[in-house]
């Protein structure tokens, strides 16, 4: 299983792409928060690493409506409001249990093996209290279950939808802490069993659905 996210450093890649791995994963798993404005030149520092693979990496980001300029050389994460959430949630409904479901059909006995024990150190963490092993065993579930589908195409588009709402969701995991973060894992892992397209389908909206309104519910009050 060809895993690419959350992935470290890609040693042995490029430079450039080694910097826009490093910088991916910051925002995905919150270490850039919301609102968070950050220049060239502090990453350049933070990341030990020239100024032109930091610029190609922000170039990306901010094609991947991940980062925004604001000018005078500043990149922020986007601050998501009510709209945006829903929107993200209505596009995740849209191709989540798609995938989850081609993912069941495909699934060996290994696989299913496989993404038990991600879901057994997610546990872990939750029962611990790390957030960030929390998010980053969340997300490698997802990444192995939608790379067992073999959707390419779908798959990237999930992977874009997560850079834009993974910052809001390190923010409510603060709010709340690891152990009100509900999950459908279970469910899926029992539909991926049986290979059951249908059921893991559902399992996939429903844990959809429960992320992305504890993210809603975490949301500052609107005037």
């Amino acid at each position: 299983m060809n895993i690419q996210a959350g992935r470290g450093s890609g040693a042995g890649l490029p430079v450039h792409e080694q910097v826009y791995r490093r910088l991916r994963d910051m925002v995905l798993f919150g270490d850039l928060a919301p609102g968070q404005a950050v220049t060239i030149q502090g990453l350049v520092a933070e990341l030990d690493t020239g100024m032109t693979p930091v610029r190609e990496a922000l170039r990306r980001l901010t094609a991947e409506g991940a980062m925004e300029a604001l000018g005078n050389r500043r990149i922020v994460v986007p601050e998501l409001g009510a709209a945006a959430i829903r929107e993200l949630t209505e596009a995740r409904i849209a191709l989540e249990p798609l995938l989850a479901s081609k993912a069941a059909r495909r699934a060996t006995d290994g696989d299913v093996a496989a993404l038990a024990a991600i879901d057994a150190a997610l546990d872990q963490a939750i029962a611990r209290g790390d957030i960030g092993a929390y998010l980053k065993e969340n997300y490698q579930f997802h990444v192995y279950l939608n790379d067992l589908a073999q959707a390419p195409i779908v798959t990237a588009m999930v992977e874009g939808l997560w850079l834009r709402f993974g910052p809001s969701l390190r923010v409510v995991c603060g709010q709340v802490g690891t152990r009100n973060l509900p999950d459908r894992h279970k469910e899926l892992l029992a539909a991926l069993s049986r290979r059951d397209g249908a059921e893991a389908a559902r399992a996939m909206e429903s844990d959809v659905c429960q992320g992305m309104d504890l993210i809603l519910g975490g949301l500052p009050p609107q005037d």
